[in-house]
Protein backbone atom coordinates (compact mmCIF):
# COMPACT_ATOMS: atom_id res chain seq x y z
CA UNK A 1 0.00 0.00 0.00
CA UNK A 2 1.44 3.62 -0.37
CA UNK A 3 2.86 5.42 2.37
CA UNK A 4 3.32 8.91 2.02
CA UNK A 5 5.86 11.03 4.38
CA UNK A 6 3.85 14.02 6.19
CA UNK A 7 5.15 17.05 8.35
CA UNK A 8 2.99 19.15 10.29
CA UNK A 9 3.77 21.93 13.63
CA UNK A 10 3.39 20.29 17.13
CA UNK A 11 1.96 21.70 19.93
CA UNK A 12 5.00 24.23 20.25
CA UNK A 13 5.70 24.54 16.41
CA UNK A 14 8.62 22.18 16.15
CA UNK A 15 7.86 19.66 12.96
CA UNK A 16 6.48 16.40 14.11
CA UNK A 17 7.58 13.60 11.11
CA UNK A 18 4.43 11.38 10.43
CA UNK A 19 3.68 8.66 8.28
CA UNK A 20 0.41 7.68 6.08
CA UNK A 21 -0.67 4.45 5.52
CA UNK A 22 -3.63 4.73 2.40
CA UNK A 23 -5.45 2.39 1.40
CA UNK A 24 -6.11 1.60 -2.84
CA UNK A 25 -8.36 4.24 -3.99
CA UNK A 26 -10.45 6.69 -1.50
CA UNK A 27 -9.94 5.74 2.16
CA UNK A 28 -13.54 4.68 3.91
CA UNK A 29 -12.45 6.70 6.72
CA UNK A 30 -9.42 7.92 8.49
CA UNK A 31 -7.24 7.03 11.64
CA UNK A 32 -5.15 8.40 13.82
CA UNK A 33 -2.29 6.72 15.88
CA UNK A 34 -0.86 7.31 18.96
CA UNK A 35 2.41 5.06 19.80
CA UNK A 36 3.67 4.22 23.05
CA UNK A 37 5.86 5.99 25.49
CA UNK A 38 8.95 6.49 24.35
CA UNK A 39 8.62 4.35 21.03
CA UNK A 40 7.90 5.49 17.60
CA UNK A 41 5.74 5.42 14.54
CA UNK A 42 7.81 3.01 13.41
CA UNK A 43 7.78 0.63 15.78
CA UNK A 44 6.79 -2.75 14.14
CA UNK A 45 3.33 -3.20 15.45
CA UNK A 46 2.62 0.35 14.36
CA UNK A 47 3.56 -0.62 11.41
CA UNK A 48 1.56 -3.49 10.90
CA UNK A 49 -1.65 -2.59 12.54
CA UNK A 50 -2.05 0.45 10.40
CA UNK A 51 -0.94 -1.95 7.02
CA UNK A 52 -3.59 -4.21 7.74
CA UNK A 53 -6.29 -1.43 8.39
CA UNK A 54 -5.30 0.56 5.08
CA UNK A 55 -5.73 -2.76 3.12
CA UNK A 56 -9.38 -2.82 4.80
CA UNK A 57 -9.90 0.57 3.12
CA UNK A 58 -8.82 3.21 6.20
CA UNK A 59 -6.01 5.46 5.88
CA UNK A 60 -3.52 5.72 9.03
CA UNK A 61 -1.51 8.29 9.97
CA UNK A 62 0.94 7.63 12.72
CA UNK A 63 3.52 9.98 14.02
CA UNK A 64 6.42 10.68 16.77
CA UNK A 65 5.75 12.65 19.42
CA UNK A 66 8.03 15.84 20.00
CA UNK A 67 11.57 14.69 20.65
CA UNK A 68 11.14 11.16 19.38
CA UNK A 69 11.69 9.42 15.85
CA UNK A 70 12.43 11.96 13.27
CA UNK A 71 10.47 14.87 14.81
CA UNK A 72 12.12 17.66 16.07
CA UNK A 73 11.68 18.97 19.90
CA UNK A 74 13.74 17.89 22.81
CA UNK A 75 11.54 14.98 24.81
CA UNK A 76 13.11 16.26 28.34
CA UNK A 77 10.62 18.99 27.58
CA UNK A 78 7.33 17.20 27.10
CA UNK A 79 4.87 15.50 29.27
CA UNK A 80 1.71 14.40 28.84
CA UNK A 81 0.18 17.07 28.57
CA UNK A 82 2.08 18.35 25.52
CA UNK A 83 1.34 14.45 23.85
CA UNK A 84 -1.86 15.37 23.98
CA UNK A 85 -1.01 18.97 22.13
CA UNK A 86 1.00 16.91 19.55
CA UNK A 87 -2.58 14.24 19.19
CA UNK A 88 -4.73 17.77 18.41
CA UNK A 89 -2.60 19.42 16.18
CA UNK A 90 -2.67 16.02 14.30
CA UNK A 91 -6.02 15.99 14.23
CA UNK A 92 -5.75 19.85 12.89
CA UNK A 93 -3.48 18.71 10.05
CA UNK A 94 -5.54 16.01 9.15
CA UNK A 95 -8.88 17.82 8.87
CA UNK A 96 -7.21 20.66 6.61
CA UNK A 97 -5.14 18.56 3.91
CA UNK A 98 -6.59 14.88 4.50
CA UNK A 99 -9.68 14.87 6.61
CA UNK A 100 -10.66 14.53 10.16
CA UNK A 101 -9.85 11.55 12.30
CA UNK A 102 -13.00 9.17 12.46
CA UNK A 103 -10.45 6.64 14.75
CA UNK A 104 -8.44 7.72 17.56
CA UNK A 105 -6.25 4.65 18.44
CA UNK A 106 -3.46 5.01 20.98
CA UNK A 107 -0.69 1.88 22.52
CA UNK A 108 0.18 2.04 25.93
CA UNK A 109 0.39 5.88 27.37
CA UNK A 110 -0.74 6.93 23.38
CA UNK A 111 -3.97 5.11 24.50
CA UNK A 112 -4.54 7.17 27.66
CA UNK A 113 -3.38 10.21 25.42
CA UNK A 114 -6.34 9.59 22.56
CA UNK A 115 -8.83 9.27 25.63
CA UNK A 116 -7.75 12.54 27.46
CA UNK A 117 -7.76 14.36 23.14
CA UNK A 118 -10.49 12.93 22.32
CA UNK A 119 -13.13 15.56 23.15
CA UNK A 120 -10.74 17.80 21.67
CA UNK A 121 -11.41 16.01 18.33
CA UNK A 122 -14.87 16.49 17.34
CA UNK A 123 -15.60 14.37 14.13
CA UNK A 124 -13.74 11.12 16.02
CA UNK A 125 -16.69 8.30 16.17
CA UNK A 126 -14.56 5.73 17.92
CA UNK A 127 -11.65 5.44 20.07
CA UNK A 128 -9.30 2.82 21.06
CA UNK A 129 -6.99 1.34 23.15
CA UNK A 130 -4.23 -0.92 23.02
CA UNK A 131 -2.63 -2.24 26.97
CA UNK A 132 -3.17 1.55 27.80
CA UNK A 133 -2.88 2.62 31.55
CA UNK A 134 -6.08 3.61 33.55
CA UNK A 135 -4.03 6.38 34.63
CA UNK A 136 -0.99 8.78 32.75
CA UNK A 137 1.33 8.04 35.97
CA UNK A 138 1.22 4.38 36.11
CA UNK A 139 4.19 5.22 33.18
CA UNK A 140 6.23 6.51 36.47
CA UNK A 141 6.84 2.98 37.10
CA UNK A 142 9.17 2.50 34.38
CA UNK A 143 11.55 5.22 35.98
CA UNK A 144 12.30 2.44 39.00
CA UNK A 145 14.98 4.20 40.94
CA UNK A 146 15.38 6.89 39.30
CA UNK A 147 12.63 8.43 40.30
CA UNK A 148 13.80 9.06 43.83
CA UNK A 149 16.91 10.94 41.71
CA UNK A 150 14.33 13.10 39.13
CA UNK A 151 12.77 14.64 42.05
CA UNK A 152 15.56 15.25 43.96
CA UNK A 153 17.72 16.80 41.58
CA UNK A 154 15.01 17.86 38.92
CA UNK A 155 15.57 15.49 36.12
CA UNK A 156 17.88 12.33 35.40
CA UNK A 157 18.75 10.17 32.78
CA UNK A 158 16.97 6.64 32.40
CA UNK A 159 17.38 3.83 30.23
CA UNK A 160 14.42 2.59 28.84
CA UNK A 161 14.27 -0.01 26.47
CA UNK A 162 17.87 -0.30 25.87
CA UNK A 163 18.06 3.84 24.78
CA UNK A 164 18.54 6.28 27.32
CA UNK A 165 16.33 9.19 28.20
CA UNK A 166 15.96 12.49 30.22
CA UNK A 167 12.86 12.63 32.38
CA UNK A 168 12.59 16.15 33.97
CA UNK A 169 10.91 16.65 37.23
CA UNK A 170 7.95 18.44 35.13
CA UNK A 171 7.09 15.18 33.16
CA UNK A 172 6.52 13.37 36.57
CA UNK A 173 4.91 15.82 37.94
CA UNK A 174 2.43 16.31 34.98
CA UNK A 175 1.40 12.64 35.03
CA UNK A 176 0.77 12.63 37.91
CA UNK A 177 -1.81 15.44 38.09
CA UNK A 178 -3.69 13.82 35.05
CA UNK A 179 -6.78 11.46 35.54
CA UNK A 180 -8.88 9.80 32.63
CA UNK A 181 -11.67 8.41 34.45
CA UNK A 182 -13.66 12.18 34.22
CA UNK A 183 -12.72 11.97 30.55
CA UNK A 184 -13.77 8.32 30.51
CA UNK A 185 -17.08 9.03 31.71
CA UNK A 186 -18.10 11.85 29.44
CA UNK A 187 -16.03 10.36 25.86
CA UNK A 188 -18.97 10.11 24.15
CA UNK A 189 -17.94 8.04 21.47
CA UNK A 190 -17.12 4.18 21.71
CA UNK A 191 -14.52 2.77 22.74
CA UNK A 192 -12.67 -0.47 22.11
CA UNK A 193 -10.40 -1.78 25.13
CA UNK A 194 -7.54 -4.13 23.71
CA UNK A 195 -5.72 -5.79 26.41
CA UNK A 196 -3.04 -8.56 27.01
CA UNK A 197 -3.79 -10.18 30.09
CA UNK A 198 -0.07 -11.77 30.58
CA UNK A 199 1.12 -7.41 29.85
CA UNK A 200 3.81 -7.34 32.00
CA UNK A 201 4.29 -3.49 31.62
CA UNK A 202 1.14 -2.27 31.79
CA UNK A 203 -1.52 -5.20 33.83
CA UNK A 204 -4.83 -6.26 32.82
CA UNK A 205 -6.45 -4.88 35.64
CA UNK A 206 -6.32 -0.95 33.79
CA UNK A 207 -8.11 -2.46 31.08
CA UNK A 208 -10.99 -3.21 33.96
CA UNK A 209 -10.82 0.56 35.00
CA UNK A 210 -11.43 2.00 31.81
CA UNK A 211 -13.77 -0.48 30.49
CA UNK A 212 -15.69 -0.04 33.89
CA UNK A 213 -15.45 4.11 33.60
CA UNK A 214 -16.85 4.62 30.19
CA UNK A 215 -20.15 4.49 29.37
CA UNK A 216 -21.29 2.26 25.93
CA UNK A 217 -21.00 1.87 23.75
CA UNK A 218 -17.66 -0.15 24.84
CA UNK A 219 -16.18 -3.22 24.37
CA UNK A 220 -13.47 -5.63 25.51
CA UNK A 221 -11.23 -8.07 24.07
CA UNK A 222 -8.32 -10.40 25.31
CA UNK A 223 -5.20 -10.06 23.57
CA UNK A 224 -4.83 -13.16 25.46
CA UNK A 225 -1.02 -13.91 25.51
CA UNK A 226 0.66 -10.60 23.65
CA UNK A 227 3.21 -9.19 25.02
CA UNK A 228 2.59 -5.08 25.85
CA UNK A 229 4.55 -4.40 21.86
CA UNK A 230 2.68 -7.19 20.34
CA UNK A 231 5.95 -8.20 19.05
CA UNK A 232 4.91 -10.94 17.37
CA UNK A 233 3.43 -10.29 13.60
CA UNK A 234 0.48 -12.04 14.54
CA UNK A 235 -0.77 -10.39 17.47
CA UNK A 236 -0.70 -7.04 15.79
CA UNK A 237 -2.16 -8.39 12.83
CA UNK A 238 -5.35 -10.34 15.14
CA UNK A 239 -5.71 -6.79 16.96
CA UNK A 240 -6.25 -4.77 13.43
CA UNK A 241 -8.25 -6.99 12.09
CA UNK A 242 -10.41 -7.00 15.62
CA UNK A 243 -10.37 -3.09 15.21
CA UNK A 244 -11.43 -2.89 11.65
CA UNK A 245 -14.18 -5.04 12.35
CA UNK A 246 -15.39 -3.19 15.23
CA UNK A 247 -15.01 0.03 13.43
CA UNK A 248 -17.08 -0.81 10.68
CA UNK A 249 -20.00 0.05 12.60
CA UNK A 250 -19.10 3.11 12.89
CA UNK A 251 -18.00 4.55 9.82
CA UNK A 252 -19.67 5.07 6.40
CA UNK A 253 -19.80 2.02 3.54
CA UNK A 254 -16.71 1.43 2.07
CA UNK A 255 -16.24 3.06 -1.20
CA UNK A 256 -15.12 0.92 -4.30
CA UNK A 257 -13.26 3.13 -7.37
CA UNK A 258 -10.64 1.89 -9.59
CA UNK A 259 -7.91 4.13 -10.39
CA UNK A 260 -7.76 5.28 -13.81
CA UNK A 261 -5.99 3.03 -15.84
CA UNK A 262 -5.97 0.00 -13.29
CA UNK A 263 -8.14 -3.15 -14.15
CA UNK A 264 -11.03 -3.66 -11.85
CA UNK A 265 -10.38 -6.18 -8.98
CA UNK A 266 -6.40 -5.09 -8.95
CA UNK A 267 -4.31 -7.07 -6.53
CA UNK A 268 -1.83 -5.72 -4.17
CA UNK A 269 0.82 -7.58 -2.40
CA UNK A 270 2.73 -5.51 0.10
CA UNK A 271 6.16 -6.86 2.01
CA UNK A 272 5.58 -6.68 5.62
CA UNK A 273 8.89 -5.84 6.38
CA UNK A 274 12.25 -6.48 4.43
CA UNK A 275 13.54 -9.28 6.63
CA UNK A 276 10.78 -11.42 6.07
CA UNK A 277 8.39 -13.64 3.68
CA UNK A 278 5.24 -12.47 5.11
CA UNK A 279 3.27 -10.36 2.52
CA UNK A 280 -0.06 -8.03 2.53
CA UNK A 281 -2.81 -9.10 0.02
CA UNK A 282 -5.90 -6.80 -0.80
CA UNK A 283 -8.01 -7.11 -3.71
CA UNK A 284 -9.21 -3.71 -4.87
CA UNK A 285 -8.44 -2.16 -1.68
CA UNK A 286 -10.92 -4.16 0.19
CA UNK A 287 -10.27 -8.29 0.95
CA UNK A 288 -7.78 -8.32 3.69
CA UNK A 289 -5.49 -11.61 3.56
CA UNK A 290 -1.72 -12.39 3.81
CA UNK A 291 0.34 -14.79 2.10
CA UNK A 292 3.64 -16.30 3.86
CA UNK A 293 6.09 -19.67 3.29
CA UNK A 294 6.36 -21.86 5.72
CA UNK A 295 9.33 -22.15 8.70
CA UNK A 296 11.18 -24.58 6.59
CA UNK A 297 11.67 -21.54 3.45
CA UNK A 298 12.72 -19.05 5.99
CA UNK A 299 8.81 -18.07 6.04
CA UNK A 300 6.87 -17.47 9.71
CA UNK A 301 3.91 -19.73 8.27
CA UNK A 302 1.02 -17.17 9.06
CA UNK A 303 -1.10 -17.67 5.81
CA UNK A 304 -1.60 -19.56 2.56
CA UNK A 305 2.06 -20.16 0.30
CA UNK A 306 1.56 -18.68 -3.31
CA UNK A 307 0.87 -21.87 -4.89
CA UNK A 308 -1.67 -22.56 -2.34
CA UNK A 309 -3.57 -19.27 -3.60
CA UNK A 310 -3.41 -20.51 -6.84
CA UNK A 311 -5.34 -24.02 -5.59
CA UNK A 312 -7.73 -21.82 -4.26
CA UNK A 313 -8.83 -20.07 -7.37
CA UNK A 314 -8.94 -23.44 -8.84
CA UNK A 315 -11.07 -24.99 -6.18
CA UNK A 316 -13.11 -21.98 -6.02
CA UNK A 317 -13.79 -21.28 -9.47
CA UNK A 318 -14.84 -25.17 -9.83
CA UNK A 319 -17.48 -24.98 -7.24
CA UNK A 320 -18.55 -21.74 -8.81
CA UNK A 321 -19.02 -23.28 -12.37
CA UNK A 322 -20.65 -26.47 -11.42
CA UNK A 323 -22.95 -24.23 -8.99
CA UNK A 324 -24.00 -21.60 -12.10
CA UNK A 325 -24.19 -24.71 -14.09
CA UNK A 326 -26.63 -26.79 -11.74
CA UNK A 327 -28.99 -23.47 -11.36
CA UNK A 328 -29.12 -23.40 -15.22
CA UNK A 329 -30.22 -26.99 -15.85
CA UNK A 330 -31.95 -26.68 -12.84
CA UNK A 331 -30.18 -29.86 -11.64
CA UNK A 332 -30.98 -30.95 -7.58
CA UNK A 333 -27.73 -30.04 -6.85
CA UNK A 334 -27.09 -29.86 -2.54
CA UNK A 335 -23.82 -28.79 -1.57
CA UNK A 336 -20.30 -29.01 -3.91
CA UNK A 337 -16.86 -29.34 -1.54
CA UNK A 338 -13.76 -29.63 -3.98
CA UNK A 339 -9.80 -30.34 -2.32
CA UNK A 340 -6.99 -29.26 -4.40
CA UNK A 341 -3.80 -29.99 -3.92
CA UNK A 342 -0.49 -29.23 -5.92
CA UNK A 343 3.02 -30.86 -6.79
CA UNK A 344 5.32 -30.55 -9.28
CA UNK A 345 6.18 -33.68 -11.06
CA UNK A 346 8.97 -35.15 -13.44
CA UNK A 347 7.24 -35.22 -17.03
CA UNK A 348 8.69 -38.21 -18.09
CA UNK A 349 6.61 -38.23 -21.72
CA UNK A 350 8.15 -35.02 -22.36
CA UNK A 351 9.96 -34.25 -24.97
CA UNK A 352 12.46 -32.41 -22.51
CA UNK A 353 12.29 -35.82 -20.57
CA UNK A 354 13.30 -37.70 -23.65
CA UNK A 355 16.32 -35.21 -23.69
CA UNK A 356 17.54 -36.06 -20.26
CA UNK A 357 16.52 -32.94 -19.03
CA UNK A 358 13.56 -34.06 -16.92
CA UNK A 359 11.23 -31.37 -17.16
CA UNK A 360 9.29 -30.29 -13.74
CA UNK A 361 5.72 -29.86 -14.46
CA UNK A 362 3.10 -28.77 -12.42
CA UNK A 363 0.27 -31.21 -11.40
CA UNK A 364 -3.40 -30.25 -9.63
CA UNK A 365 -5.06 -33.02 -8.19
CA UNK A 366 -9.11 -32.03 -7.59
CA UNK A 367 -11.38 -33.96 -5.67
CA UNK A 368 -14.82 -33.29 -6.27
CA UNK A 369 -17.94 -34.19 -3.25
CA UNK A 370 -21.44 -33.67 -4.61
CA UNK A 371 -24.46 -34.23 -2.57
CA UNK A 372 -27.96 -33.43 -3.94
CA UNK A 373 -30.46 -36.43 -5.56
CA UNK A 374 -28.29 -36.74 -8.84
CA UNK A 375 -28.67 -39.19 -11.56
CA UNK A 376 -24.76 -40.88 -12.39
CA UNK A 377 -25.57 -39.23 -15.70
CA UNK A 378 -25.58 -36.02 -14.05
CA UNK A 379 -22.84 -36.44 -12.22
CA UNK A 380 -20.93 -37.25 -14.82
CA UNK A 381 -21.87 -34.24 -16.59
CA UNK A 382 -20.69 -32.08 -13.39
CA UNK A 383 -17.18 -33.67 -13.31
CA UNK A 384 -16.88 -32.66 -16.86
CA UNK A 385 -17.85 -29.35 -16.46
CA UNK A 386 -15.40 -29.06 -13.86
CA UNK A 387 -12.59 -28.69 -16.31
CA UNK A 388 -14.52 -25.73 -18.20
CA UNK A 389 -14.23 -23.47 -15.32
CA UNK A 390 -12.06 -20.53 -16.63
CA UNK A 391 -9.20 -20.80 -13.68
CA UNK A 392 -8.81 -24.56 -14.71
CA UNK A 393 -8.33 -23.32 -18.41
CA UNK A 394 -6.16 -20.94 -17.49
CA UNK A 395 -3.48 -23.50 -15.79
CA UNK A 396 -3.69 -25.30 -18.77
CA UNK A 397 -2.88 -22.80 -21.40
CA UNK A 398 0.42 -20.55 -21.06
CA UNK A 399 -0.58 -17.31 -20.18
CA UNK A 400 1.62 -14.23 -20.94
CA UNK A 401 3.01 -11.95 -18.00
CA UNK A 402 3.89 -8.25 -18.69
CA UNK A 403 6.06 -6.80 -16.26
CA UNK A 404 6.57 -2.95 -15.48
CA UNK A 405 7.90 -0.82 -12.53
CA UNK A 406 5.60 1.43 -11.02
CA UNK A 407 6.80 4.33 -8.86
CA UNK A 408 4.97 4.72 -5.74
CA UNK A 409 4.41 8.29 -4.36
Amino acid sequence: MPIEKITFPGHDGQTLAARLDRPIGRPRAYALFAHCFTCSKDLAAARRIAAALADCGIAVLRFDFTGLGHSQGEFGNTNFSTNVGDLVGAADHMRETLGAPAILIGHSLGGAAVIAAAAKIPEAKAVVTIGAPAEPAHVTHNLGSSLEEIEREGSATVSLAGRSFRISRQFVEDVREQTLMEALGGLRKALLVLHGPRDQIVGVENATRIFVAAKHPKSYVSLDDADHLLSRPEDAEYAASVIAAWASRYLPPPVVEHPVGEHEGMVRVAEDSAGGLLQHVSVDGRFHLIADEPFALGGSDLGPTPYQYLSVALGACTAMTLRMYARRKKLPLESVVVDVTHDKVHAADSDDAEAGAHRRVDVFRRAIAMTGDLTQDQRARLVEIADMCPVHRTLEHASRIETTEKNEA
